[in-house]
C-alpha cells in the first residue's frame, strides 16, 4: 500500500501568504532594534519561517531588500506630506513620520545601501521631494525668499535635522516632556513667517 506522507522535515510552502510584506516587517524590526549592518537574508527568512532562498527571490540581495525599504519609506513620506495643510504641518508630519518609522527613516538616508537606478526608489523619491516644494512654494515669497528651491531645502533641513537630533537622544535635555511636535511648530515659526496660520507674526 503506497503511503502519502510528506518526506520528512518541515514543509515551508513558498507561498507564505504575503512572503514580501513578512520579509520587509522583519528586516524593519531588526534595522530599529541593531541597525542596517544587522540584517541577513537567511536570518530574515528564518524569522519569517520561510526557506533560506525564498527572500532572494523577491530581493535578490541585502541591496535590493534595503532599497525597497527605502522606497516604501519614501511612498509613505510622500502621502504624509501631500496631507499636510501647511508648510508648518508638512515639517510636522515629516517629524512624525521618522517618529513612527524610525526603520525606514534610517535606510532612506543612508545612500551607500541602496540600488541608486531603482526605478521604484526614483520614483517615489520624487514624489517626497515633490510634496515637500508644493508646500514651500504655498508660501507667500515675501515670507519665504524669492529662490523657492532654496527655501525648499531650509524647511528639509530643519524638519530632516530636527527628527534625526531626536531620534538620536540628541534633543532630551532641550525637549523634556513637551511634545517635539510642539516644539517643531514652534521653531518653524523662527524661519518661515507664514508657515501656518496661526503664527503669531501674520
Amino acid at each position: 500500500m503506497s503511503s502519502t506522507k510528506s518526506p520528512a522535515g518541515p514543509q515551508r510552502p513558498y507561498h507564505h501568504g504575503d512572503l514580501r510584506r513578512a520579509v520587509l516587517a522583519a528586516a524593519l524590526d531588526v534595522i530599529a532594534a541593531d541597525g542596517p549592518s544587522a540584517l541577513s537574508l537567511r536570518d530574515l527568512a528564518r524569522r519569517a519561517g520561510v526557506s533560506h532562498a525564498a527572500p532572494a527571490h523577491h530581493f535578490k540581495d541585502r541591496t535590493g531588500l534595503l532599497t525597497a525599504i527605502a522606497a516604501e519609506g519614501y511612498g509613505l513620506l510622500a502621502q504624509a506630506l501631500r496631507d499636510a495643510s501647511d508648510l508648518r504641518e508638512a515639517g510636522v508630519r515629516y517629524v512624525r513620520f521618522a517618529r513612527e518609522h524610525p526603520a525606514h527613516f534610517q535606510v532612506m538616508f543612508s545612500p551607500g545601501l541602496l540600488r541608486a537606478d531603482d526605478l521604484e526608489l526614483g520614483t517615489a523619491r520624487a514624489l517626497a521631494a515633490d510634496a515637500l516644494r508644493a508646500a514651500v512654494t504655498a508660501v507667500d515669497p515675501g515670507d519665504r525668499g524669492p529662490d523657492a528651491r532654496l527655501a525648499s531645502v531650509a524647511a528639509w533641513s530643519l524638519a530632516h535635522g530636527f527628527a534625526t537630533l531626536l531620534l538620536g537622544h540628541n534633543l532630551d535635555g532641550a525637549v523634556g516632556d513637551r511634545d517635539p511636535e510642539e516644539v517643531f511648530r514652534a521653531l518653524s515659526a523662527m524661519l518661515f513667517h507664514s508657515a501656518g496660520p496661526d503664527d503669531p507674526r501674520n
